[in-house]
């Protein structure tokens, strides 16, 4: 008995998700004709309120001591609310999130002081990440050294065909990542664009959307990942990201 109403249940949750997923799609679909809704419901509301006060033989001025007086204000006013709520949808509009290409250059320096499992495992990290998520720039600094750069950065200012290398002294003396390397804590900048600490990075392309800044270890070292898509890492990215850190810890340390 117990495991038939476990199954009832949940085939009842999953039907219930179906349904709840058909109704987010439709409204998705026809997103204009929605918003207009209210606008024409109160419209109709108020035509209904003239055309029964018209046929019903009531006077045309309202009477505050009549109840049909009172219960048309109040149909009215409902009416007009509706109204005022379909032109507020219909003038208010998200603003739409979408994919950017990085304006730049390909990147791809990995220092020569790096172990050939240490550099296997910094391309798997970058292979997964630019595959799996919205990466598109990898920046790894250890011990104020920069020992991985790769994906696409930001043009060099004396040759725009090279990458600007990255000041690794200067990127961990700033507010922004010293901050993340001493409290050991990942931080994520969902709209970069409205950080003032963006400065601080201008080895990533002009237009990167978001950025996370995970420390490596213990005031070792910092991993930069720069995403083309404005709040485009999810929180299962982050916690993802949080856990290569560690995982690069222990394999630099040794």
């Amino acid at each position: 008995f117990s495991i038939r109403a476990s199954f009832n249940g949940e085939v009842s949750k999953r039907g219930l998700k179906r349904k709840t997923e058909w109704i987010v799609d439709w409204i998705r679909k026809n997103d204009d004709a929605v918003r207009s809704f209210p606008l024409y419901l109160g419209g109709a509301s108020l035509l209904a309120v003239l055309v029964n006060r018209t046929v019903s033989g009531i006077a045309p001025v309202a009477d505050a001591g009549s109840s049909q007086s009172r219960a048309d204000l109040l149909a009215i006013g409902l009416a007009v609310t509706n109204v005022l709520n379909g032109l507020v949808w219909l003038s208010v509009r998200p603003k739409s999130i979408s994919m950017v290409e990085p304006t730049g250059v390909e990147c791809r320096r990995i220092s020569d002081n790096l172990t050939d499992s240490v550099v296997s495992e910094l391309l798997w990290t970058w292979d997964s990440l630019s595959n799996a998520t919205c990466c598109r720039s990898l920046v790894v600094v250890y011990h104020s050294i920069c020992i991985f750069q790769i994906g696409c950065a930001a043009k060099s200012l004396a040759d725009e065909d090279e990458p600007l290398a990255v000041d690794a002294d200067k990127l961990t003396e700033g507010s922004v990542c010293s901050t993340v390397i001493k409290s050991g804590s990942q931080s994520y900048l969902a709209n970069l664009a409205l950080y003032p600490g963006k400065s601080e990075l201008p080895f990533l392309p002009s237009n990167t959307q978001a950025v996370i800044l995970q420390p490596i270890g213990d005031d070792e070292g910092i991993m930069i990942v720069g995403g083309d898509t404005i709040r485009g890492f999810t929180a299962s990215d982050q916690a993802w990201i949080a856990l290569i850190g560690e995982k690069l810890d222990s394999s630099l340390a040794k």
